[in-house]
């Protein structure tokens, strides 16, 4: 069974403000562990559920030097692989060549959630919203559909309640979720600790796996149009002369492909 484990760092426990996830910030290298042992757990759980591969994946764009550089080497567990430094939702060679699920490990909800602990979406590109063929979706929806391009499933998200609420209404209630805390508001939360996340994550992968009752892969139809609004007319500048990306508006952008990849591909050119 080959599995890979997608991370972010706003859903961890304990971490409720930007300073904790920004690159170079004095709160900055705790948070790094946080964020680490938590992936650590999810790779614990998928060996437990009998996977042979595991890939983690840095998703956490912390700034500078940090970008997609978040995890502590030092701390990473020898049971899996790890892919650092690689631009977000573009490393896709496992999904290419066969994967049996995915699985989210400090997802946040999509801008604008009320509850969603530092709630954004794509927040380097300052997004307003992102919708897939009119359907909002967050950073979690992004990357569930580009796996499921390729047929594979989400099984397993963690983070704050507002996320694992909305990936499931998303993907289906069969994706095991582990709410590690609840957003009180964009910059405070009642949290578990982080050894009860850690077991929560660990348990709650190894359960998902194990029972590999997953909801279908996300495949949103075809032909497929990614549309963002963006958070100020400058926004749009940079996407005037991208092939294959539309200006609708003053403030939107959007893209259509046969596949999800097709749109996002053209979309978000980073790789």
């Amino acid at each position: 069974m080959r599995v890979m484990i997608w991370g972010d760092m706003e859903g961890v426990a304990c971490i409720e403000v930007w300073e904790q996830v920004t690159g170079g910030s004095s709160m900055y290298g705790e948070a790094r562990v946080l964020f680490t042992e938590e992936m650590n757990a999810a790779v614990r759980g998928a060996r437990r559920a009998g996977a042979t591969e595991i890939i983690g994946v840095d998703c956490h764009g912390a700034g500078g030097g940090w970008s997609f550089k978040s995890l502590v080497p030092e701390l990473l567990d020898d049971g899996a692989e790890w892919v650092v430094g690689y631009p977000w939702a573009r490393y896709v060679e496992p999904l290419r060549t066969g994967c049996d699920a995915i699985i989210f490990i400090g997802a946040h909800a999509r801008a604008g959630t009320p509850d969603g602990v530092l709630a954004h979406t794509v927040s380097s590109e300052l997004w307003y919203e992102a919708t897939i063929n009119g359907v909002p979706v967050g950073e979690s929806g992004i990357l569930a559909a580009v796996a499921g391009v390729w047929d594979v499933p989400a099984a397993f998200v963690s983070g704050d309640a507002a996320t694992v609420q909305e990936v499931q209404s998303l993907l289906g209630d069969k994706v095991r979720g582990a709410a590690v805390k609840t957003g009180l508001s964009r910059f405070s939360a009642r949290t578990l600790s982080p050894a009860a996340a850690r077991t929560a994550i660990e348990d709650g992968v190894a359960d998902a796996l194990t029972r590999r009752d997953y909801p279908p892969p996300y495949k949103p139809g075809t032909p497929v149009t990614f549309r963002v609004e963006l958070a100020s007319t400058e926004g749009t500048a940079a996407y005037y002369h991208r092939e294959g990306v539309r200006v609708t508006g003053p403030r939107t952008v959007e893209a259509t492909g046969e596949t999800f990849w097709d749109a996002w591909d053209r979309f978000w050119y980073r790789a």
